[in-house]
């Protein structure tokens, strides 16, 4: 092992939090190597920089005990998920191999070889309805997810609070709120709604909400998350904190698409069956400004436009689409 060089490890690499935020390390942080793990399931290798060591893992099946012992691993950025959260009833025990098995694969690896701190991407999902009372999602709030993706995610946040307890391991906690961009899957019908939509519109199909609309959301531009889910591994504020990243301003998903729809001319909106989902789901974001330095600098039009103009660049992929559900009884029309 060479001791004198620093390396982070970023689960999920070739998906869109990892990539881009090991896109920004090695620009911004030459003394830094970066180490990806990835089993390329949701992601794409074209995604991942090419000055990334890269290795090819299931973390919920492989050890990958050799790359954190023969590596001086100081920070591990845990982003690897399946982020299906509706499919995620239909899909119960790969949703707890893909994230609870996976995460104990890796807070272990950070125990047994000192890892100075743990960053775990969880999500909003961990809110379920959240507090009635307020109009946004608090960091103080008692989670009550709704869905077996959800329950997954605040599963693995416990046990990470447990490691942090018993094996003095250091970790923070981060809860992002809708994050988009390039580099995003849009050939997954299951996840990222502004990138199905996009596929849609490419391939000239209907661009499809879920029940009527309301439902309430905030999306956060990539580039705007990076250099705080940098500064949520080595800042001492950051340490042992649940911080929600981005998602300041709410849009219904009535004005989401048809802020779309104007900035690529194409109006064919198409109304399924509603999903069991949350009607409101928007963070608090104070803790993100005051801790880790977050700044709202790109509005959705401005993002989705970027968004868009990559997004007509990219050659024509196959849509992914599961073969076989766990279970079928109560699956939406749209999905069978």
């Amino acid at each position: 092992m060479n001791e004198t060089q620093k390396y982070v490890v970023i689960t999920g690499v070739a998906g869109l939090l990892g990539s881009k935020l090991a896109d920004w390390i090695i620009e911004n942080k030459k003394e830094y190597k970066v180490i990806g793990i990835d089993n390329l399931f949701g992601g794409y290798i074209e995604n991942i920089n090419k000055e990334v060591i890269f290795y090819q893992r299931n973390l919920d099946k492989d050890d990958i005990k050799d790359i954190f012992k023969n590596n001086n691993i100081e920070y591990v950025f845990h982003f690897a998920a399946y982020a299906a959260e509706g499919l995620s009833p239909f899909m119960r025990m790969f949703n707890w191999q893909n994230n609870l098995v996976s995460t104990a694969n890796i807070i272990n690896c950070c125990i047994e070889y000192n890892v100075k701190r743990l960053v775990y991407a969880s999500s909003m999902s961990v809110y379920g309805h959240g507090n009635m009372n307020m109009n946004r999602f608090d960091e103080n709030d008692i989670p009550c997810p709704i869905d077996p993706y959800g329950i997954s995610k605040y599963a693995c946040e416990m046990d990470i609070k447990v490691a942090g307890e018993q094996h003095k391991l250091d970790w923070c906690i981060i809860r992002p709120h809708n994050i988009y961009g390039e580099k995003q899957n849009i050939w997954d019908k299951y996840r990222n709604v502004l990138g199905i939509w996009m596929h849609q519109a490419l391939k000239n199909k209907p661009m499809l909400v879920y029940g009527d609309g309301t439902q309430t959301r905030a999306f956060t531009y990539i580039d705007d998350n990076l250099e705080p889910l940098w500064n949520a591994a080595i800042l001492p504020e950051a340490s042992k904190e649940i911080i929600n990243l981005g998602g300041i301003v709410p849009y219904t998903i009535n004005e989401a698409i048809n802020i779309l729809a104007n900035i690529i001319d194409y109006h064919n909106i198409e109304y399924k069956e509603p999903r069991h989902e949350v009607k409101w789901a928007v963070p608090t974001y104070q803790k993100s400004i005051d801790i880790l330095g977050f700044k709202h600098k790109t509005n959705l039009d401005e993002g989705l436009l970027k968004m868009w103009n990559w997004a007509k660049q990219q050659p024509d992929k196959p849509i992914y689409k599961w073969e076989n559900y766990e279970i079928t009884k109560g699956i939406y029309e749209y999905w069978k």
